[in-house]
């Protein structure tokens, strides 16, 4: 059977970092995918690192050829991919370990021709996320081109990196890199795919890490008056694809807007990054000690991180952070009494970041305080709200607990989800549901059944140890 992706890497002189590359394909979640090493006749070591790598992995395939550029290089993977879908990756930059999957369920859930992510941008210890559409969702051409017009030449559009391709319409439409410009080749063949698609997912999720090592025209040693000439060629591309997109008349009216792009060409992707911190500090991750310790505590410390790492995708696409997303789910799906101490433990928080977790989610109105009765001055909650839970803080003893009694708060806390969660609590139930097919991974059904049936007496067990 043919693969479902088909992930197409141009390698030249890349020994350095071509292996951090590839670990990061194979260690992807999502498994179905054929990795196609191009290399453009490097004159290092990456020829046998590549060879070594499809010696051990069936998924990956190499294709040797002089050098004869990059455009040409990416030519050779796509007519080597059988994949019905293409996703491209530079040799010195990694993926996320959830990419391919995320594209491919996006793709496929939303049935459309482009999916378009968000990426982190790494220099040197530092990372920062960049994206430029603000919205999660789906849109037509028009729209797409609309946003596109506000920032024409950041790298979010311009690159393939970030983007997911069906390969029916690159061969149906014989879609090829052009070979004969060395800047923004990228950006025109997004522009003329883009012309062949109607429905195109912007996924405000970064899954792509792009290295900051890449030169521009003047650093490619190009002359000034080449260099205005290939910007003119290019913004000709540009101009054209607006003319396919817009009506005459809407064209007229935003004519200035379209001309932008001779503006803002220098840019790439150098605005003000939305989050800057320290490499590793972005997303979910365990040291290689974690990974490969063995143990009780191991396992149970893997699984808790495990489903955290999912968890982040929720969280990034909302605009959260992971504690708010575990504590809406917790919230959600338990109806006992817990104290806030335990609820804490339980989270696998302190008190302090769970007191933050609340005040998140209620000042993004996903969860609220319940009003309180004019009679009674106690909270009332109705039944129909999708659930509650009781958050108890736990009574202060001795002295201190005499001193503060008339200052404290309320000892129990309702807070209850509200109808603008429904959807947050729809992507968890997704990445739940990934984190099952991840853990059952190889398991027949009836495997999985009888391990259910199993799990669930070793629980009667340890409750009644409890007491």
């Amino acid at each position: 059977m043919s693969p479902k992706v088909s992930i197409i890497v141009p390698v030249y002189n890349a020994e350095k970092t071509i292996a951090r590359c590839v670990e990061s394909v194979l260690k992807q979640s999502y498994r179905d995918f054929e990795l196609i090493l191009v290399n453009d006749g490097s004159i290092d070591s990456s020829k046998d690192i590549c060879n070594s790598y499809a010696k051990v992995d069936s998924r990956v395939r190499v294709i040797h050829k002089e050098n004869t550029g990059v455009s040409d290089t990416r030519n050779r993977g796509i007519a080597a991919a059988e994949g019905e879908y293409v996703q491209f990756l530079d040799s010195d930059d990694w993926l996320a370990p959830d990419a391919v999957g995320l594209f491919t369920r996006t793709m496929e859930e939303y049935d459309c021709d482009m999916v378009i992510t968000d990426f982190y941008r790494v220099n040197g210890e530092r990372v920062s996320l960049k994206g430029a559409i603000d919205v999660d969702g789906l849109m037509d051409r028009a729209a797409f081109a609309q946003y596109m017009m506000q920032k024409p030449s950041d790298f979010y559009y311009g690159v393939l990196w970030n983007k997911l391709f069906k390969r029916s319409i690159l061969m149906e439409h014989e879609m090829k890199m052009d070979t004969s410009i060395s800047w923004c080749e990228d950006f025109i063949f997004n522009l003329e795919y883009i012309l062949y698609v109607d429905r195109i997912y912007a996924l405000k999720v970064p899954v792509y890490y792009y290295v900051k090592t890449k030169g521009s025209l003047v650093s490619q040693g190009m002359s000034m008056k080449k260099t205005i000439q290939m910007k003119r060629m290019v913004f000709a591309y540009y101009n054209n694809f607006y003319k396919e997109v817009l009506s005459e008349e809407d064209y007229e009216k935003r004519r200035l807007s379209v001309y932008r792009f001779l503006i803002d060409v220098a840019a790439d992707g150098t605005a003000l990054p939305i989050v800057d911190q320290k490499l590793g500090d972005e997303r979910t991750s365990v040291s290689d000690g974690v990974k490969e310790g063995e143990g009780f505590f191991f396992d149970l410390y893997r699984e808790v991180k495990g489903l955290e790492k999912l968890f982040d995708v929720v969280a990034l696409r909302n605009e959260l952070q992971t504690d708010d997303v575990k504590l809406l789910f917790y919230l959600y799906e338990t109806r006992v009494d817990c104290t806030f101490k335990e609820t804490a433990r339980i989270l696998s928080m302190t008190r302090t970041q769970l007191s933050a977790a609340v005040q998140r989610l209620t000042a993004k109105e996903l969860i609220k305080e319940p009003e309180k009765s004019k009679k009674t001055g106690k909270a009332s909650l109705k039944e129909e709200e999708l659930t509650e839970q009781i958050l108890s803080e736990e009574p202060e003893s001795g002295k201190d607990s005499e001193k503060k009694k008339k200052k404290r708060r309320p000892d129990i806390k309702k807070y209850v989800i509200q109808p603008e969660a429904e959807n947050v609590l729809s992507e968890i139930m997704s990445a739940l549901a990934d984190f099952e097919q991840i853990q059952y991974e190889g398991f027949t059904p009836e495997e999985i059944e009888e391990w259910g049936r199993l799990n669930q007496r070793r629980n009667q067990n340890i409750r009644r140890m409890l007491g």
